[in-house]
């Protein structure tokens, strides 16, 4: 994105959203203390409520840490509009992937250049938002283990994101004020010889175990 006047509009949309959020729901920017390690070769990965949940993940992160982040999301959602594909491609940089579209290397491969050009990952391993009520978190998909198959020094890093689903309820256009909190955990990795089973319930139970007391018991 080389236009000034482009990149400036950006800018600017990019700090009236974070400001909304944050008036919204109460998110801050978390300390640069509170996530002892760079955010490369780093992978976010939540719980998925709404089409904003990348966001609280990105204004939870630390400003510097904000710089390297790319959200991963649905192309066939995004894509669907001007405005949606001016926020997602030039205000955050998403990297965008094919979803049902059976290319499953491909969309690692996608992933796995990312890191390795310096970027962190924003993903939502649940790969569909969650509106059942009795479960806490959906199924992972393989998606995160081949990415961590494919670039094992990675770290993933679980975040809990709290009453996002009732701030924008699917469907629904205007969000509803409503605080919501942001819970980081610590960093996991591809431990060797750790298969897909293995591997993605480790990383569910790690996640889950970030959840408030109410929402631990629907798992």
């Amino acid at each position: 994105m080389n236009n000034p006047v482009k990149q400036q509009l950006a800018w600017l949309t990019d700090q009236a959203l974070c400001l909304l959020v944050s008036f919204l729901t109460g998110i801050r920017p978390k300390p640069e203390s509170s996530l002892p390690f760079p955010p490369q070769h780093t992978v976010y990965y939540a719980n998925h409520g709404s089409h904003g949940d990348f966001l609280l993940v990105w204004i939870a992160l630390p400003r510097r840490w904000r710089r390297a982040a790319r959200p991963v999301a649905g192309a066939d959602y995004w894509l669907t509009g001007r405005l949606k594909r001016f926020v997602i491609q030039t205000v955050f940089n998403a990297l965008l992937i094919p979803r049902h579209s059976g290319l499953a290397q491909e969309t690692t491969a996608k992933m796995a250049a990312a890191l390795d050009g310096g970027h962190a990952l924003i993903v939502f391993p649940e790969g569909t938002r969650n509106t059942d009520d009795t479960a806490a978190l959906l199924p992972f998909k393989s998606g995160i283990y081949h990415l961590a198959r494919s670039r094992p020094a990675t770290r993933f890093v679980p975040i809990w994101i709290d009453n996002i689903s009732r701030v924008l309820p699917k469907g629904k256009i205007l969000p509803v004020p409503l605080l919501c909190d942001v819970h980081i955990g610590a960093p996991l990795f591809l431990q060797e010889n750790e298969d897909k089973d293995s591997f993605l319930e480790r990383s569910r139970a790690a996640l889950l175990a970030l959840a408030p007391p109410q929402r631990e018991k629907a798992v």
